[in-house]
């Protein structure tokens, strides 16, 4: 080759030529192919983390594989994110610049305009690999690369914005990383048809409350606390009652024992929070609250307890609670009075029942623990209003998904437990996109490939979240277990139920060698990036999440309007016990993985900052990355599709393409005079030669999706709201009931009295309730079986059962247990009315 342009280019310019050659491939074997695909030995894991290692040496932190793009954290800053780079990876291939974070970015988005459809980014590693930074670097690019004017301009700013403001409130210094999200993020960006970001919207997971009572050695409290401190003047720590040496050290923050951190410019970022809360529209009242509700936690962290001589807890001074009262707008004696004392109901009676210094302990960190991460969610729904875009119109979405990275600590408890059962999730999601959707596609088309091996992990997610058997199952059975359950009983009752599973190890069912390595309130997951230990003190407090109804009712009260919002009085009129957290968080994830499985998804990133902590050669923590991964190496095996390329003798013919054109045009000439009229008519469509099959399918869709639209905004609101009856009932008893097929169509009436037909006595004796439903019922006597007419009337708090002008009999909602009706044609109904004690009148509505 380099002879033959050698003799190409003579009088000397050969030479150059080949000298360009060999300095390009000399280049090559310095830093590396930018797509693992292109390596000689692509099945080859040595050549992959050599590739790597070359790439990083360079500061080429962006790698390919295929279209996913491998990001290893250089924990330094690199000069290739100005607007200039940014201007240079616009509208450009994928693949004819350097990879880079843009670049995918900018894919992407070309993609969601070309197509039409919604996308997300995948941004997942470790902690500590950089997805933070990721993300920002992301909406950074579409906040330059955009459409611009002076209202689009503000909802960038916005979005920008909003990342300052929950990394303040979200983040904190951790072991590993010094701004570690400790929750999860989902950030959809909402685009117009012409490409423009007109709106967003966050959906927040799992925030770490425990961290605001403790931290680990070496590492902080969220962030907001620091900075408020430093970056705070010394009036606005004044009106809170703050010291800022004093408080720095001695409130919760005390337990990691690293206040300051030469990473972190709190003064700075305090700076920036403010600037960020202003570009969102905060108003200055809401900033007051806020700041106040911080100071109030702080406070809180201070107040101390001393034992009675009854040895019961008695405050031991008022002068932090007297602050938190300020802050909070609730009286502090009846804070004082919430802390030390429990509230018991029975039956009309209230008695109040005296903390033990622990018991106290516990309420106080409960109290911060809720008050702190209330007002995280009400943070994330006040951003929302910000983004909101108010337009109705069709947009498509891009999603960002920043979700903790797999964390393994010296000691792991049940945030890790969390966390690294989310990788879990998102890792099977990983899997079903790539893998296993590529090779079911192969499948179904009769393409003749070899299968390449993967390690699926459904089995590790099913040992978690299985009903009745799964890890989140047995925890929650124990939180509700009457009695004593403890820690220790919920790590027997999984040794019972999961003792024989591979993945699944406790000291208990461990071999010799493996139970010293296990204390015996620990269990080990087998994880697909690895093992990991976590120890079981303190599962069942963190999953109950418990803070005592008087408290909340306390803080019911509060004049701060934050708080109002936060302790709502729904919340206190509800008996249903809350969901357990494990259980919220379980149904979160499978939220958010229905939403990821609608969009197309982009991006991978790796960082080399795996386990345990490490700073050294690129090749010790990468390859260590890579077995983590769950990548397994292989080739592909392609079919008949690319046997040989396909050559012509001559061009293309004319006739054949005016043919073609002719057949697309009657096809759709015959097609537009042939539409279905309604959403029901299957049969209309028109079958569609072969060269119009998809777009006919194409077309298909959107004219239904037309029909659907029109006869939607034809409803009335009265129609729409007995639709969604209709919907709710038909949930309820579709195939449990045998008249179903004779009533689901027949529309549903939302009463079957009007109130002219009740007698004016039963309407003043409930004027003070709503009637919901009333419907006429037949009573039979229990001798003789008489039918007896009675009215039944259903109001927002209890059921009544009328006779003429007298109210017969009166069941409040909270003390039904459940309802009974039989699976067959009939129309009786068994009301199930819970008793306070055996003496108590059981109400006859037969």
């Amino acid at each position: 080759m380099y002879n033959k342009i050698y003799e190409l280019n003579k009088k000397g310019k050969g030479k150059a030529r080949q000298l360009d050659l060999e300095r390009a491939l000399t280049a090559r074997d310095r830093v590396g192919v930018q797509d693992m695909v292109l390596l000689d030995a692509h099945n080859s894991e040595t050549a992959f983390l050599d590739n790597l290692k070359k790439r990083f040496s360079e500061d080429l932190i962006y790698t390919y594989i295929g279209t996913l793009l491998i990001s290893v954290n250089p924990y330094k800053e690199l000069d290739f994110y100005s607007k200039r780079h940014m201007d240079l990876y616009m509208v450009v291939n994928f693949y004819e610049l350097p990879p880079h974070i843009y670049a995918l970015a900018d894919n992407a988005y070309q993609t969601m305009l070309a197509e039409a459809n919604n996308h997300f980014i995948l941004i997942s590693g470790e902690s500590g690999a950089g997805k933070t930074e990721a993300t920002k670097k992301i909406l950074q690019y579409y906040a330059v690369s955009c459409p611009s004017s002076s209202l689009l301009n503000s909802v960038r700013d916005q979005m920008l914005m909003s990342n300052p403001i929950l990394e303040a409130f979200g983040n904190a210094k951790t072991l590993k990383n010094d701004n570690s999200s400790r929750f999860g993020k989902y950030m959809d960006i909402q685009f117009d048809c012409q490409g423009d970001a007109v709106g967003g919207h966050i959906l927040s997971y799992l925030l770490e409350k425990s961290r605001v009572v403790h931290q680990n050695h070496g590492e902080r409290n969220f962030h907001i606390f620091y900075q408020l401190l430093e970056g705070g003047d010394e009036d606005l720590l004044r009106q809170l009652g703050l010291d800022r040496d004093t408080h720095i050290e001695t409130c919760y923050k005390y337990n990691g024992e690293c206040a300051k951190v030469s990473s972190i410019n709190d003064r700075n970022d305090w700076k920036s929070v403010k600037n960020a809360l202003s570009v969102m529209h905060f108003d200055l009242s809401d900033i007051e609250h806020l700041f106040g509700i911080i100071a109030s936690v702080l406070h809180l962290g201070n107040v101390q307890f001393d034992r009675d001589t009854k040895g019961n807890a008695v405050l031991n001074s008022n002068a932090e609670l007297r602050w938190v009262s300020k802050l909070t707008g609730v009286h502090v004696q009846v804070l004082t009075e919430a802390l030390t004392y429990r509230k018991i109901e029975a039956r009309a009676d209230e008695v109040l029942c005296p903390f033990t210094v622990d018991h106290a302990i516990y309420a106080r960190d409960a109290l911060a623990k809720a008050i702190y991460g209330r007002t995280f969610t009400w943070l994330v729904n006040r951003i929302n209003e910000s983004l909101e875009n108010q337009d109705s119109t069709r947009k498509t979405v891009i999603g960002l998904l920043d979700i903790y990275g797999f964390e393994v600590f010296y000691v792991n408890s049940f945030e890790q437990f969390c966390i690294n059962y989310c990788n879990e999730k998102l890792q099977q999601l990983f899997i079903q996109l790539t893998l296993k959707a590529e090779q079911e596609e192969y499948e179904a088309e009769g393409i003749e490939w070899e299968p390449v091996q993967f390690f699926n992990n459904k089995i590790i997610c099913d040992l978690v979240e299985e009903k009745h058997r799964g890890i989140i199952s047995v925890l929650d059975e124990e939180c509700l277990m009457p009695g004593d359950a403890t820690d220790l009983t919920f790590l027997e009752k999984m040794e019972k139920k999961m003792g024989n599973h591979p993945h699944f190890i406790t000291q208990k069912l461990a071999d010799k060698k493996t139970r010293r390595t296990l204390e015996r309130g620990d269990f080990r997951l087998l994880h697909y990036a690895g093992e990991v230990t976590y120890c079981v003190v303190g599962f069942i407090d963190k999953n109950n999440d418990l803070l005592y109804r008087h408290i909340k009712e306390v803080m019911r009260q509060s004049k701060n309007s934050i708080m109002q919002q936060c302790f709502s009085s729904d919340e206190l009129d509800s008996r249903r016990r809350p969901e357990t957290v494990a259980t919220q968080f379980k149904n979160s994830l499978q939220g958010l993985t229905e939403i990821l499985m609608a969009k197309e998804a982009w991006y991978k990133p790796l960082c080399p900052d795996t386990w345990p902590h490490w700073r050294g050669v690129p090749a010790e923590g990468v390859e260590r990355l890579v077995q983590h991964l769950g990548y397994q190496p292989d080739e592909y095996k392609m079919g008949r599709f690319i046997k040989a390329y396909l050559t012509r003798g001559e061009a293309k013919p004319t006739d054949n393409s005016e043919y073609l054109a002719f057949v697309r045009q009657s096809y759709l000439k015959r097609l537009k005079n042939n539409l279905p009229k309604t959403v029901l008519d299957k049969t209309t469509w028109l079958t569609p030669p072969p060269v119009m099959r998809e777009a006919s399918e194409m077309l298909r869709r959107l004219h239904t999706r037309w029909l659907v639209r029109k006869y939607v905004r034809g409803i009335t609101p009265q129609r729409k709201a007995q639709l969604q009856l209709k919907v709710v009932t038909s949930a309820i008893f579709k195939g449990k009931k045998e008249s179903y097929p004779q009533s689901v169509a027949v529309p549903f009436v939302d009463t079957r009295i009007s109130e002219q037909d009740i007698n004016e006595r039963v309407l003043q004796a409930i004027t003070q309730e709503r009637i919901k439903y009333s419907v006429p019922v037949v009573k039979y006597d229990r001798n003789g079986f008489k039918p007896r007419p009675r009215q039944l009337i259903l109001t927002q708090v209890a059921l009544h059962v009328a006779e003429e002008a007298k109210i017969k009999q009166t069941v409040q909602y909270v003390s039904l247990k459940g309802i009974s009706v039989s699976n067959l044609g009939d129309t009786f109904m068994i009301l199930h009315v819970v008793c306070d004690g055996p003496k108590q009148k059981v109400p006859r509505l037969d």
